[in-house]
Order: structure tokens, then C-alpha cells, then sequence
């Protein structure tokens, strides 16, 4: 949609040096009609004083949502996010995906009523991580297939998301098996659609939420568009801390219950029982 208004929200939990370079991102992009909401799960100060030296001079609105650091509760800060979002559609995104200069343009381009976007991301291993400097984020170097390949290893189908004009992003994305899925670090939907079931359900930890929220999304009526190939963002490599079996066994339980009941509302979203 031309000229649609965007309101970009990017997770984070202190990643300074990662977030740095995300922030990067989003002042390099093609189009200029959205906002970006940082949405903080309850990082240090030094967080926040990043966020405050960018928003000095950022080319578009820079917004920081923080709660108390009472553990996990990412979907609480996101849920917040989601009803501060001045704009009318919501693309999310996480504080360690870099987006190429296009990213938010690909999301406004095929932004339609009835529908989300399901993106997904180029993994990159630690060493590529660290090596990306501000300087490669803003002449695209990162994005470069020949550049990154000088720098560390790159898995072939990074390799091929990377190098992809339009015309083989397009066929690649209509051929792929991999489901259209909400993907938390590259998805994007209608804000009103977001509020009509609730958000996010905040009993999930990490493991799925985002791929529960969409499949609520689809027991409303949304349909889905693949665009995995289209939106390019690079994933830079962490450890993951948070992750647990009891987490992930739960989160399972409450997929399955939305699957079999075809569930639109969660009573542990945005509005509370």
C-alpha cells in the first residue's frame, strides 16, 4: 500500500551491541512513513541511554516502552506496544534482526486488508554477528553475499535469500514449503485485527507465541502472504537462556487447545479476565 503507516515495534532484553545495529537498520530504510517502538522487557539503564543518544536526531519517531524486569514477559511488553502503536498496522520485529534498506517498504507493499505478513530472517553465526559494524549496515556491505562470505561462513540458503533479485524473491516464496506462519522477528498485521483477538496470550514463554497468536489470526478470517524471500532481515547470533522444557510443553498445550477449539480470544491477552 502506498504510503501506509507503519509502526515498527522491536523486542529487546539487554543487547546493547545488537540492538545498536538494529536501530542502524531503521535509519537507512527506503521508505519513511513509520515509527519504530523499542519494547523492553525490563533492560538496564544502559538500554535506555542508547535509545535516548539515537533518538537526538533519528530520521523517524524513536519510542521506548520498558516495564520492571520481573522475568520472561516479553508478550506483556509487546501487548502494551501494540495498543501505543499510533498507526493502524503493526510490523514486529526483534532487537537482534538487522532489516535491509527495503524491509519496510516490502511490508507496505503488500500490506492488504484481511491478511498478514509472514516473513523470516537470514541466520548469521557469532563471528559474522560481532564483525557487522555501522558503517557495513549503512553502505550494505552486510547484505552482500561476497562480503560476508570474506568475513566468516554463510550457509547456502542464507546465501540464496541474500543474493535473490525480485523476480526469483517472488518465485521463492511461492514455491517454499516452509508455512506462512507469525514469525515474531518479521511478521506484520492489522492493528485492529491484533485488538479483536486479544494480542498476545502472556501465559506463553518463548517457544511459539507468536506462531499461536497467528494462529488465532487465522480462526478470525486473516488470511496469510508468504514474503520470506521479499523482506530481508539478518538474524545475529545469541545464546538463549530463557528456554525451557517446561516452557515449551505448556506453550504446546495451548497451541494444540487453539487448534482444536479454533480459538480467536485469549483471556490472558491485552484486556484481563
Amino acid at each position: 500500500m502506498t504510503n501506509l503507516q507503519i509502526s515498527v515495534i522491536v523486542s529487546t532484553y539487554n543487547s546493547e551491541e545488537w540492538l545498536r545495529k538494529v536501530l542502524e537498520g531503521y535509519k537507512h530504510q527506503t521508505y519513511d512513513n513509520f515509527e519504530v517502538i523499542v519494547a523492553d522487557d525490563g533492560s538496564r539503564d544502559t538500554t535506555r541511554e542508547l535509545i535516548e543518544s539515537y533518538q537526538k536526531d533519528y530520521p523517524v519517531p524513536l519510542r521506548h516502552i520498558w516495564h520492571e524486569d520481573e522475568g520472561y514477559r516479553r508478550q506483556r511488553i509487546l501487548n502494551i506496544a501494540i495498543t501505543e502503536c499510533a498507526f493502524d498496522y503493526v510490523l514486529f520485529t526483534d532487537g537482534d534482526c538487522i532489516p535491509r534498506k527495503d524491509f519496510v517498504a516490502v511490508h507496505a507493499k503488500f500490506a492488504e486488508e484481511g491478511y498478514f505478513l509472514s516473513g523470516g530472517y537470514c541466520k548469521l553465526n557469532m563471528p559474522l554477528s560481532q564483525k557487522i559494524g555501522v558503517d557495513d549496515i549503512a553502505n550494505e556491505n552486510c547484505f552482500d553475499v561476497k562480503w560476508l562470505k570474506q568475513q566468516d561462513k554463510l550457509g547456502a540458503k542464507q546465501s540464496i535469500k541474500l543474493s535473490a533479485g525480485t523476480t526469483l524473491a517472488t518465485v521463492l516464496d511461492f514455491v517454499t514449503p516452509t508455512g506462512a506462519t507469525f514469525n515474531n522477528c518479521n511478521s506484520s498485521a492489522w492493528k485492529k485485527d491484533l485488538i479483536a483477538i486479544n494480542g498476545y496470550d502472556e501465559r506463553m514463554q518463548y517457544g511459539g507465541p507468536d506462531r499461536e497468536l497467528g494462529e488465532r489470526l487465522e480462526n478470525f478470517g486473516i488470511k496469510t502472504k508468504q514474503i520470506r524471500h521479499q523482506a530481508i532481515c539478518l538474524h545475529l547470533d545469541h545464546k538463549r537462556g530463557y528456554k525451557t522444557k517446561e516452557s515449551l510443553e505448556r506453550n504446546l498445550q495451548i497451541r494444540k487447545d487453539v487448534k482444536t477449539e479454533k480459538k480467536v480470544w485469549t483471556d490472558y491477552g491485552i484486556v484481563k479476565k
